[in-house]
């Protein structure tokens, strides 16, 4: 199957968009917490929790999950502190 968009594997970290999660208060471990990150080829690494099994039954109507695809959840204040590193469309 051809995708009008696929992953780019060896695209390496450029930046990270907002705070880390120590800074905003949700994980006093470092080797374990979420992120946002801008990679090299502009696309965006999110680094969250796997609940795709807690949400595959109960998706949205038109939402889809790929075999390939995962489900991630960060905390909200992550995203907004990140806002200001996101471009306008």
């Amino acid at each position: 199957m051809v995708r009008p968009w696929e992953a780019d594997a060896s695209a390496s970290f450029a930046r990270r968009l907002g705070k880390s999660a120590e800074e905003l208060g949700n994980s006093e471990d470092k080797g374990e917490c979420p992120d946002i990150w801008q990679l090299e080829n502009g696309d965006i690494a999110v680094i969250g929790r796997d609940l795709t099994a807690a949400y595959r039954s109960r998706l949205p109507e038109g939402v889809a999950l790929a075999p390939d695809e995962r489900l991630v959840v960060i905390p909200g204040n992550m995203l907004s502190a990140a806002k200001a590193d996101i471009p306008d469309a």
